[in-house]
């Protein structure tokens, strides 16, 4: 379905031939109408389907044709990342709009606090915020909601997973209890529709592929000794022609010691974790976005919610500890209609939780043998589930048959 066959205006039809957007995803061919409808909505969409786009677009398209006084659009997010790229892309939306925005989010920025609280004083459509910093601002008694007319909740599990479901609560009660709200969210267990039932009225509900990497991506695995890790990075980067990659591991430290070694190796690497302020991560993930930077090795902290374009590998230096957070690792390739490269490393005590994994996706990942040099790694015997010094029986689904076609990924060499 092309953009220009949901009615929009055609101011807001001016952005998007901007931006070179012309065909619409499957959550926004099914949202869109839905929402210009007015209707209330909750929507399973993983991240990489166009879900921003789906909810930013028909409520910039109210904006300029009803043209309303005051903050008429709230989008609440789990992560300051997650503002500021739907900020970012609301700029470019409604480049030809009468419309001005504000992400809202928290940092060590001394200037931070007063240029949201200028922006807010004088008067913005939309803002873009994450819970904890607008109930700062909110409590400053300056931040009027009398005239909003959207909620949005964008990455909602997400927000809940990290406790905001008070913060969120005591927002949604200084909003006007006549509004559209939007709930996305990339799952929808119990605590989620929970919430959908406190916050929306008469929903229409759309589900859009469900915890399930994108086509795009060709997904494989090393059976590895946590020891061999490091030197695998090495030797798969080394020379070969991959031009944006991520690397996930779960903690800070070892995200260090990966940089560091990649570092030593003459490899282009950065790495972003939750000890540097917020202008060096903005600065990091500034020069990996301009491809200054070839190599992110990051935590968690941006799993879900950056938008970057055209990353041809992810490497999970661990397993996930939960399923779904591997489709939103992984889905940071082969985002819309591209291609990309899926790793991940699992050790000998990791196996169960990556048979969950297979058995969320419904698929049974190759098993890549480990490059020539290499000691053997640890069976795949994920039937058991160590705990301690016992070990815990635990079913295994075998999934869809191995696609013999993955032997031959990742021979890619640099061209000289």
């Amino acid at each position: 379905m092309k953009f220009k066959e949901f009615g929009f205006s055609a101011e807001v039809l001016d952005g998007l031939d901007a931006m070179r957007f012309e065909d619409a995803t499957p959550v926004q061919e099914q949202t869109i109408p839905v929402i210009m409808q007015g209707n209330d909505l909750i929507a399973c969409a993983q991240t990489g389907t166009g879900k921003t786009a789906a909810y930013l677009l028909p409520v910039l398209n109210e904006l300029v044709t009803r043209h309303p006084v005051g903050v008429t659009t709230l989008v609440l997010v789990p992560t300051r990342e997650l503002a500021m790229q739907i900020d970012q892309q609301l700029e470019g939306f409604s480049y030809f709009l009468p419309v001005s925005s504000i992400s809202v989010y928290g940092g060590n920025d001394a200037g931070l606090w007063d240029r949201q609280k200028n922006a807010i004083l004088q008067g913005v459509s939309v803002i873009v915020a994450t819970p904890g910093r607008l109930i700062q601002h909110i409590s400053m008694g300056y931040v009027s909601m009398l005239s909003l007319k959207h909620l949005i909740l964008d990455e909602a599990d997400r927000m809940l997973d990290m406790g905001f479901h008070d913060d969120i609560m005591q927002i949604v009660n200084t909003l006007p209890k006549e509004r559209q709200t939007l709930l996305f969210s990339a799952t929808m267990p119990p605590k989620i529709r929970d919430l959908a039932r406190k916050l929306l009225v008469n929903p229409k509900e759309i589900n859009i592929a469900i915890s399930k990497p994108a086509e795009g991506i060709l997904q494989a695995a090393y059976l590895v000794y946590d020891t061999q890790k490091i030197s695998l990075i090495n030797s798969l980067l080394q020379g070969k022609d991959v031009n944006s990659v991520v690397i996930f591991s779960s903690t800070k430290l070892k995200v260090k010691e990966i940089h560091r070694s990649l570092r030593q190796n003459g490899l282009n690497a950065a790495a972003i974790h939750s000890d540097l302020e917020q202008a060096e991560r903005e600065e990091v993930m500034r020069n990996f976005r301009n491809r200054k930077i070839q190599i992110l090795v990051a935590t968690d902290i941006i799993a879900r919610g950056i938008d970057v374009d055209g990353i041809d590998l992810v490497i999970n230096f661990d397993v996930p500890n939960d399923a779904e957070d591997y489709v939103h690792r992984v889905g940071r390739t082969a985002r819309a209609k591209s291609t990309g490269v899926a790793l991940t490393f699992i050790n000998d005590k990791d196996q169960f939780e990556f048979s969950m994994i297979e058995k969320l996706i419904d698929t049974q990942i190759y098993k890549v043998p480990l490059p020539e040099g290499f000691e053997p790694g640890p069976e795949y015997k994920p039937g058991t589930r160590k705990i301690g010094r016992g070990f815990k029986r635990g079913g295994h689904a075998p999934g869809k048959k191995e696609d013999g076609g993955r032997k031959k990924f990742f021979n890619r060499k640099k061209s000289s």
